[in-house]
């Protein structure tokens, strides 16, 4: 019986005792580039043998270059890449359009919306969305609805949205997800507001979708971690600062406390536990810490994220921006 785990436990360690569910598996993860969490993961999942491993990421050298390191330390591993942009519905519907006509991939066991963006400079994509809402939500709704069939087709498909404690700092913004066009823009409430979309969304995949197609998903904070590029762009002290002030004003008057830092395979292990461990379906749908099921209190779960109205609506809103109904 694999686990416990814990906090600093590492994705290498679960990959080896996962080994047997691993192998022969599919697995597509997004935001596949060298020192990130998609990067480590999917070179610690190579080790178990999985049938394919399918990367997609924006930038097709750094894709081409994880790959080739892939295929030469497992040479039995099929890799493919997919280059996509998910703040870009046309560059969406192409990478699904993609997927969908691979022959040869009849299936997908495992998808991983790891890819995600913080804390930038207010911008709208070209579709009219804060790019942090669309980079991490809306990209991944559309992608992970469009590529449906295959997943389907899987005998127990699941779905890893990789969200944060950050969703703490906001709720979905109903009324105004861009923020009065940049004019009450927090890039932390914003990123906040992403974060509740991947936690919600994964509540909707399992309501709408666990009885119908055998599937799972779930959300999950990977930590904080030490050695990522996502905050390359922030002045880490001030990044401290403003997000103790939007946590305070969501209500939590003790304001941001500062974690543990993780190294890239303690991090990354949470999204091992969430894509393989084989008895996590009584928890459907649940965000995860830690690789364990978050605590509600302990962990500070905040309900804007775990309510299945604001699942519902964000659902419905998500299908009208993106200008296409999922009617499960």
């Amino acid at each position: 019986m694999p686990g416990p785990y814990s906090a600093n436990s590492t994705a290498d360690e679960l990959v080896v005792d996962y080994a047997n569910i691993i192998k022969d598996k599919v697995i597509l993860t997004t935001g596949v580039t060298p020192g990130t969490l998609g990067g480590y993961f999917v070179q610690a999942v190579a080790k178990a043998n999985p049938a394919w491993l399918i990367l997609a990421a924006r930038n097709p050298e750094k894709l081409s270059g994880i790959s080739s390191e892939i295929t030469s330390a497992n040479p039995d591993v099929k890799v493919r890449t997919l280059q996509v942009d998910l703040s870009s519905f046309q560059s969406v519907r192409d990478a699904a359009a993609t997927v969908n006509s691979w022959d040869d991939i009849p299936a997908i066991d495992v998808l991983v919306n790891n890819a995600g963006i913080m804390a930038v400079d207010y911008k709208l994509t070209d579709d009219g969305i804060e790019s942090q809402f669309a980079t991490n939500h809306l990209g991944p709704f559309l992608f992970t609805n469009l590529i449906i069939k295959k997943l389907a087709a899987a005998k127990e498909p699941r779905v890893v949205n990789v969200s944060s404690d950050g969703h703490r700092m906001s709720s979905v913004r109903f009324h105004d997800y861009n923020f009065d066009g940049g004019n009450t823009y927090n890039r932390w409430a914003a990123y906040g507001q992403s974060k509740t979309a991947n936690m919600l969304f994964s509540l909707s995949l399992v309501q709408k979708l666990g009885v119908k197609y055998n599937l799972q998903a779930y959300s999950l904070h990977p930590g904080v971690i030490i050695e990522t590029n996502l905050t390359s762009h922030l002045n880490l002290q001030s990044a401290l600062a403003d997000m103790k002030q939007t946590d305070r004003a969501m209500g939590n008057k003790k304001g941001w406390v500062s974690e543990p830092l993780k190294t890239l395979a303690q991090g990354t292990s949470t999204h091992v536990y969430a894509a393989f461990d084989p008895n996590m379906k009584p928890h459907n749908g649940a965000y995860l810490v830690n690789t364990r099921v978050a605590d509600p209190y302990e962990d500070t779960v905040r309900p804007h994220a775990t309510s299945l109205v604001e699942a519902e609506k964000l659902w419905r809103l998500s299908e009208k921006l993106v200008g296409q109904e999922f009617p499960y």
